[in-house]
Order: structure tokens, then sequence, then C-alpha cells
């Protein structure tokens, strides 16, 4: 298909959010905070990774859904994607429950999308593009519209291999035919392939779907998990590989979900891997946040004059490593690494500052946490499990607001 008819299309197509996460698998880093504005990779947030999915992809009408902890998302939107232009009917707009029928909050995906249907009635667009928020991955929405309006189908889901590159991905596995359309969603299977939450609608039939969905119980399934299953035989449901040979970034194949903390440490430390399986680096699709105007990160000898080093690490702006070694490591803007203090294979967030001769091993710091001179955290995991929470794989997470004693 021709290069401005995929932009046609683009221009047809309303994208919806979906940011309503209360992950509990994240705690402590979702307790004051939606799991799609948990800082990810040294520099973003994790939501940055689908907005920037849609501005490559000329998705450029984004209702984000949200709920849970929902004041630094809304602010981290305001802030790094205040870039439309609402004459040319370009927008990204949060979205809370609309408490609409007496309803208080949405108790579901569905939900959330149902209390929000008179926003796509009165829409213009053709299409409509139903994504988490809560993902990592880089994909060419634009070339699967265009499989999907080629195909003829009604909806079009998006499918991951189970097991590809190390991907664990949602609950619900796909059967499909030989031609690619969808027989059975939800149900084990052989096939191989599952869903990633990425679907494309015609419009109508979405809103037929809403009207015909029963929505008023909880539920954790993303939207096309918890909508789709039964309609399968109603609708043509056609699959849209992931990594496959269309789109402009999706060769490399990396999805993630971040389900629990181990998860989250993990995708992080695969940044720093030699060939890194997600190419931060891609001139052609940079990933757009937030960044405050801080100066360049430095190293600086400390005042026992040791060396200020960081080895196979992030490091962002605003940092300052001063007599301290960094080995291994994600350290987002603005930490402070004093001397002769120790990072290794640890993540800290924004503002951390690390006292004199402390040593960290395997951590999660929060953002502001002040490690004291000398403190010692990832060396004897019983001592740790006293004060802060640990994982299964031993990964200490040092909460926000902690106080030493």
């Amino acid at each position: 298909m021709q290069k401005d008819k995929i932009m046609s299309l683009s221009e047809k197509t309303l994208t919806i959010v979906m940011a309503l996460s209360a992950d509990t698998g994240l705690d402590p880093l979702t307790s004051g905070r939606a799991k799609a504005a948990v800082p990810f990779g040294g520099n973003y947030r994790i939501i940055d990774f689908t907005l920037t999915n849609c501005i490559r992809s000329n998705f450029r009408r984004i209702l984000v859904l949200t709920q849970y902890n929902a004041h630094s998302l809304h602010k981290h939107l305001r802030d790094g994607w205040s870039l439309f232009n609402s004459e040319l009917s370009e927008y990204v707009t949060a979205i809370t429950s609309q408490m609409r029928e007496g309803k208080m909050g949405c108790l579901n995906a569905v939900d959330a999308v149902k209390q929000n249907t008179y926003i796509l009635e009165r829409s213009k667009d053709d299409y409509v593009c139903v994504v988490s928020g809560e993902h990592i991955y880089r994909m060419d929405y634009a070339a699967m519209l265009e499989y999907h309006v080629t195909s003829g189908a009604d909806i079009t889901i998006s499918s991951i291999e189970i097991g590809a590159n190390g991907q664990r991905p949602a609950q619900s596995q796909l059967e499909v035919d030989p031609q690619g359309r969808v027989i059975s969603i939800g149900k084990a299977t052989q096939s191989g392939i599952a869903t990633m939450e990425v679907t494309i609608f015609n419009k109508q039939c979405l809103l037929d779907l809403l009207a015909a969905s029963s929505s008023d119980e909880p539920c954790t399934l993303g939207f096309s998990q918890q909508a789709l299953p039964g309609t399968e035989e109603k609708y043509t449901i056609m699959t849209y590989q992931f990594g496959g040979v269309a789109g402009r970034v999706s060769p490399d194949r990396y999805w993630r979900n971040l389900s629990c903390v181990d998860s989250y440490y993990e995708a992080n430390m695969d940044l720093l891997q030699h060939d890194a399986p997600l190419d931060l680096y891609q001139s052609a699709w940079p990933i757009r946040t937030y960044q405050r105007q801080n100066p360049p990160a430095r190293t600086i000898p400390g005042a026992s004059c040791n060396e200020g080093v960081f080895i196979n690490s992030m490091v962002g702006a605003g940092t300052i490593i001063s007599g301290g070694g960094v080995h291994h490591s994600v350290l987002f803007p603005e930490v402070y690494v004093g001397d002769a203090a120790t990072v290794d294979r640890s993540i800290l967030l924004p503002g951390v500052h690390v006292g004199d001769g402390a040593q960290l091993a395997n951590c999660i710091v929060e953002k502001h946490v002040v490690i004291p001179q000398g403190e010692i955290i990832g060396h004897d995991q019983k001592q740790d499990a006293r004060r802060f929470t640990v994982t299964e794989r031993g990964v200490i997470i040092v909460p926000s607001g902690y106080q030493f004693g």
C-alpha cells in the first residue's frame, strides 16, 4: 500500500491507551504511581514506549484511560506529551472514569472503554486501536492498520510467539487457521502464540461489541483478553504477527509485560547487554519523554582523590559520580554517588543520593532516597529482608521515604 494511503488510514484512527492498572506485582514501585508511570531505562516512563509507537505511526488522536494513582501519570502527559495541535484534531488526553449511570470508577478494562462510548460515537474515525500503556516494546502500528484494512477484518489482534526472545506474554493464547483468522481466544492451544494487547477494531464493530458486553464484575485481564473470547464466530478476527517483516522497528521482537519487580529489574538489565535486545539508540525511532533541563552527567574525584568511574552502565543527565564506582547499573537523572561508594547491578531512580562509602548491590532504590554514609545493602540477604522488600531472585527494593536508623 502506498505511503500516502497508509497515512490517510492513520488519520482515520482513534487510539485508546489503557493505563488503569492497580498492579500489585510491582509494589512498592506502584504504591504511589500508576504502573504506566513507573520509570524505566534511565530516562523514561513505561507509557512513553506506547505513546512513541503512536506518534511514529502517525496515530495522533490518543485517549489515555487512567484510574489508580494517576496524578504522576497525568503530570507526565502534561509535561512531556503536550506536542499536538488541537486545531488539526490532534491530542493526547487523559480520561478518568466518567462515573456515568451512578458508577464509582471502572471495574475492568471493558467497563473503562464502555464508560466512554459517547466519545467513540462522536468520533469521526473509522478505526479504533486499543493498546496497553503498560508494556515495553516498539511497534509500527501503521503497518498493522494496513494489514487490518487489506485483510477485510473486523478486528485484528497483534500476536507474539510464546517464549520468543524470553517473552512472557499475556494470558490469552490464540488459535488461528492457515489464513491467519482467529478460531479461538483464551483457550490452551498448541499454536504457541498469544495476544500482546494491541488490537485494531472497525469502530462500529467495537461499538456493537461494547453494547453487547457485560462488564459489571471486577477483572484484571487486558481489554482484548476480556472482551473478545466468544466473539470468534460473530466477527472476522485476524492475527497480526509482531516482529514480522512489515513495519519499521518490530523485527527486534522485544516485548515485556513487567508483571513483577523481578521482570522490571531484568528488563532494565537487558538494556546493559552488549547487543541489547531493545535498541534505544535507533535514530529513526527515538523514544520521547519529558526531560528536565539538567546539565550533563559527570564523574569527578572524591575527597580521597578516588576517581569517579562507571562501567557498563546507563547514567542520566545531572548525575554526579564523585569518587564512587558504578558497575552494570542504571542511574536515572540527578543521582549522586559519593566518595568510595559502590553501586553494582542496581537501579537508582531520580534524585537518589548515595553517601560516601556506601555499598549497594542488586538494588532498586526509589527516587530521592538518601543512602547514609557507610550503609551496606545487598550483601546480607537476611539483614536486608528485615528492612526491605526482597524479591524471589534477591532484588532489594528501598522504598520512597525510607528512614534509615
